[in-house]
């Protein structure tokens, strides 16, 4: 496997303990306050991590002020916000099923703005994935899922489309600046929206004191492991293969989440072992693409 493959592979896995995680972290916590805590968590390590790497330079924020701002506020605050929220009135198994969109909604964006057709295997892989990941989430049973939506569900699709957003913007918008320093400038302008939109739950300290120690270890997991190493995997992933091949490994998520249910005792079903091998027969297919036809990396974002 080539690096940056394998980091977007850890990105997806950390991310589908996400949704276990922030189902323990709901317990004592409101839905937005469990998205702050968690950032600001990732947030603190982050700036600690590129302050020991690279130094606080200034001149990557003023140069992409602008663009920081904005993708933190869809990639981080947006999607999470999103997440929290939907996942109070919808299931994870229909949430990751949703999200399993994002690929397609990122090829989408990537083709726009490129002007320039995905190849016919990546996107036979893309439909491949998509068929794969239902039949893991839904154990055949697609017709449910779909009388099933609800607000929740129409919640985590803007999310899913924030994230798409943030994986096109990054690789588009962004100059001057290592994967690193983009995750941590987008984390912390996306903290501080999370942290101003959870102001009406009221004090996050008094909150987080008040939270339960299984919330507060679920908040730390996905501040450390499901966000800060996630979004710097992910960006360096992006930063070596290009939006559109990388936002296919995405499919893997709801895989991982399946994987990390069987670990816990959940044994998986047939039609969930079949839709495993399709998802990753479809991510492998979709790996055959010419560098002509996926968005072209811009040279001065470079993998750490």
């Amino acid at each position: 496997m080539q690096r940056p493959l394998i980091l977007g592979v850890a990105a997806t896995a950390f991310w589908a303990s996400n949704f276990e995680a922030t189902r323990i972290a709901l317990g004592s916590l409101p839905p937005l306050s469990v998205a702050s805590l968690r950032f600001l968590i990732a947030t603190i390590a982050i700036l600690v991590l590129l302050i020991w790497r690279e130094g606080l330079a200034m001149a990557p924020l003023r140069r992409n002020l602008l663009a920081y701002i904005i993708l933190g506020s869809l990639g981080v605050a947006g999607f999470n916000a999103a997440l929290c929220i939907g996942l109070q009135s919808t299931n994870p198994q229909t949430a990751a099923l949703i999200m399993a969109t994002t690929p397609i909604t990122s090829a989408i964006f990537d083709a726009v703005l490129s002007r320039k057709r995905p190849s016919w295997p990546a996107l036979s892989g893309m439909a491949l994935s998509f068929a794969g990941v239902a039949l893991v989430l839904a154990q055949g049973h697609i017709d449910d899922i779909s009388r099933r939506l609800n607000s929740g569900d129409l919640v985590i699709l803007a999310g899913s489309l924030a994230w798409a957003a943030y994986g096109v913007g990054c690789t588009r918008f962004i100059r001057g600046s290592s994967p690193l320093a983009t995750t941590s400038w987008t984390m912390v302008f996306g903290t501080l929206a999370l942290i101003g939109t959870s102001l009406h739950e009221g004090n996050l300290v008094a909150i987080t004191l008040a939270a339960s120690p299984p919330s507060l270890i679920a908040s730390l997991w996905m501040g450390i492991l499901g966000s800060m190493l996630a979004y710097i995997f992910w960006t360096a992933a992006i930063a070596a293969r290009g939006v559109a091949k990388t936002a296919i490994l995405f499919n893997l998520v709801p895989l991982f989440a399946v994987l990390i249910g069987w670990a816990l005792g959940q044994t998986p079903a047939l039609l969930q072992i079949i839709g495993t091998a399709l998802t990753l027969l479809g991510v492998s297919l979709s790996q055959i693409t010419s560098p002509r036809l996926t968005l072209r990396r811009q040279p001065t974002l470079n993998a750490p």
